[in-house]
């Protein structure tokens, strides 16, 4: 209402003035009653009865204010983007993890969380704005077309993609669509003098979160998990029992850069490793409601024989909530960097616009009773800027700066000291590669350079790489220095700053990598792990570890 209608009035019934505007309040405080009955009815989760009014008074209040901006504002204003901005602001001062999710988000972020897709198949690079094939996903429709590496995608569904200045985002949504529905492309193929175009009906991809699963050795297997989607747990299990029947007898289980997932499906892999009915999680929330216990309940696939997770700073959630089980009960050997510390449940509400409310309803405790959230305040900025802060105390370098100051110390099974305060601290640290994350080696590998640089070689020498067994390529394959001169210069063009002390400290990471690159594009993903376990000082400390039987069975069963 405009402000003068609040103004006083004379009375023209027999109730005096006050007696109305009391009238007035009372059908206010009516009216929230009666709103927050509807909002019960309509949300299967009921809200606290801590202040009911309160809430209620909330509501009525941030409904008012915005019919105000919407009605009697300056200027014409998005009201739906501001209640957005308003909804994320309020989120924020719980914790940095509720989040509201609008509805033309939600099928974007639920993708993450989705073991298959619709669409044609096909990885990617985006180098000097051209989008470039690493590899077409295997029985996907790009691979049954003829789709191969180092093709230049021209056109998609009659749009221009090659210099068109899009985003990896805004290419991938074009790429996926209904099942049955097709696209038209026309690709650019080395030697051919014309485009080339093709029709490809879209289909379910396999979008697999199991990224490598092979043997390093005779017995040693290496599974690595980029995060626990709907299908991990069943993927996992395939990969197991595939490394078993070859021989495997230890394993190095890679969570690196896991940011989690369904805790279920952790869950349940954990229990492939953990006998009888221990303990793996427990979430305690607001009262009762939201507490939990999980425990094993089943003879897992290796419940013994020597094992080791890898973690980092990219470890979260759920992938702690497996590596704290293990190492809680002195199952495995945590090797790498301190975890992330992202020891909040949050449960996705659905909301009547489409929308999603994912709210903090609990937090995660290790089988120890260790709390897996690191400390935060009312700052989000802060809490997001923890990982630059851990960076600048030293605690990515040095295992003298990798101790929780102010953790509180716990047993594990075998009573070895564990540390609480936020996230899982590794039994064996290993300081974060300084070249692989240096300004350099990452300005190459953002700009797409040395896909680009390697889908190149492997298209002019793509005969001769068929010629050669894995094995083989692995053996006598090297990047020349001709050709890193090459790659800078190509580096200069693309007006990335030269640096040629950090190019020479960084050569054997770099032409590691683009042999790695190479060999993805020629023998496929495994080959593709296999040689950046060269220069992958993590993963060569934990191979050591995990075949270091006795060494590591006195560790966990010291006290």
């Amino acid at each position: 209402m405009p402000a003068s209608e609040f103004a006083e009035r004379p009375t023209t019934g027999r109730r005096p003035a006050w007696w109305q505007r009391a009238w007035l309040r009372q059908g206010a405080l009516l009216l929230a009653a009666v709103g927050s009955g509807m909002l019960v009815a309509n949300n299967p989760f009921r809200p606290g009865s801590d202040n009911p009014d309160a809430t209620a008074r909330g509501y009525l209040r941030f409904r008012e204010i915005l019919s105000y901006i919407d009605r009697d504002y300056a200027d014409s204003v998005d009201t739906e983007a501001l209640a957005d901005y308003a909804v994320a602001q309020m989120l924020e001062k719980l914790d940095p993890h509720s989040v509201y999710i609008p509805a033309k988000d939600r099928e974007k972020t639920d993708a993450f969380l989705q073991s298959d897709y619709d669409g044609v198949g096909l990885e990617f690079n985006l180098a000097r704005d051209t989008m470039t094939v690493v590899a077409p996903i295997s029985g996907g429709p790009a691979e049954q077309a003829g789709i191969q590496p180092g093709d230049q995608i021209l056109t998609l569904g009659g749009k221009r993609v090659s210099g068109a200045r899009m985003s990896n985002a805004q290419l991938t949504q074009l790429l996926r669509g209904p099942r049955g529905s097709s696209i038209a492309l026309s690709l650019l193929r080395r030697r051919q003098p014309k485009p080339i175009s093709l029709s490809l009906t879209r289909s379910r991809i396999p979008n697999s979160s199991i990224d490598a699963a092979y043997l390093i050795d005779a017995e040693t297997g290496y599974i690595k998990v980029s995060r626990f989607a709907s299908n991990t747990y069943d993927e996992f299990k395939v990969a197991l029992a595939d490394l078993r029947r070859q021989g495997l007898s230890r394993l190095v289980l890679d969570l690196r850069g896991n940011p989690g997932g369904y805790l279920d499906r952790a869950t349940k892999l954990a229990d492939e490793f953990i006998a009888g009915s221990r303990r793996l999680v427990y979430t305690d929330g607001k009262g009762d409601q939201y507490d939990s216990q999980t425990y094993a309940r089943i003879a897992g696939e290796f419940e013994e024989g020597p094992l080791v997770v890898l973690v980092d700073e990219g470890s979260a959630s759920a992938a702690e909530v497996v590596a704290g089980a293990l190492q809680d009960h002195d199952r495995a050997l945590i090797v790498g960097r301190r975890t992330f510390g992202k020891g909040l449940v949050q449960q996705p509400i659905p909301l009547n616009d489409g929308g999603e409310l994912r709210l903090t309803i609990a937090r995660y405790f290790t089988p120890s009773g260790r709390s897996i959230q690191k400390p935060y305040g009312a700052s989000y900025a802060e809490y997001s800027r923890d990982l630059l802060e851990r960076e600048k105390r030293g605690e990515l370098a040095s295992a003298d700066s990798n101790r929780l100051a102010k953790g509180r110390r716990y047993r594990t099974t075998h009573g070895r000291s564990v540390y609480g305060g936020g996230g899982i601290m590794p039994d064996v640290f290993v300081p974060r590669d300084t070249l692989a994350h240096s300004a350099y080696f990452t300005r190459l590998q953002s700009s797409g350079l040395l896909r680009a640089f390697a889908l190149t070689f492997y298209q002019q020498h793509k005969a001769e790489l068929e010629g050669l067994r894995f094995e083989q390529f692995n053996t006598t394959f090297r990047i020349s220095d001709a050709q890193l001169a090459t790659l800078a210069e190509q580096a200069t063009r693309d007006k990335l700053p030269a640096d040629p002390a950090a190019a020479r400290r960084c050569a054997p990471l770099v032409r590691n990598q683009l042999k790695a690159y190479i060999a993805r594009s020629a023998y496929g993903p495994v080959a593709y792990y296999t040689v950046l376990r060269e220069q992958d000082p993590e993963l060569l400390r934990a191979i050591q570890a995990v075949n270091d039987s006795a060494a590591q069975l006195a560790l966990l069963g010291s006290k």
